[in-house]
């Protein structure tokens, strides 16, 4: 349903360098480029996360219970992607692991702030891999 997620950023050569990075984890990539905004995915048919300057002009903030959520199949790629954002320099906000009970439906997830303060979640559905 989703087909992509724009957070605003007030340093786009940061933020782009910092999800460059990040989403590389995952085997992501920029799939749009347009002046001022970059767009990352895995295609350019299946829901993306970009960023740009906000088009009013006024700087870029957080969302106040904003958080966008990425999907990866496996609980080490959660790992992978938290630990990355947190060497990036991402705020952690709840350390990658199991929320709740472990079984056919256990959530698994770690959460972390951007360089611009977005919140962001990379989890995983399931029983461990």
């Amino acid at each position: 349903m989703i087909g992509y997620v724009l957070l605003g950023t007030n340093d786009s050569e940061r933020a782009n360098a910092f999800y460059d990075a990040l989403f590389a984890v995952m085997g992501a990539k920029r799939v749009m480029e347009f002046p001022g905004a970059v767009m990352w995915g895995v295609s350019p048919t299946a829901p993306s996360l970009g960023l740009t300057k906000p088009y009013d002009g006024q700087p870029a903030t957080a969302g106040n219970g904003t958080m966008v959520s990425i999907v990866v199949n496996k609980r080490s790629l959660v790992d992978a992607m938290y630990a990355k954002a947190i060497e990036l320099g991402a705020k952690d906000e709840g350390a990658a692991g199991l929320r709740g009970d472990d079984g056919p439906n256990a959530f698994y997830a770690g959460y972390f702030r951007d360089p611009d303060g977005n919140k962001l979640c990379v989890f995983k559905v399931g029983p461990a891999d």
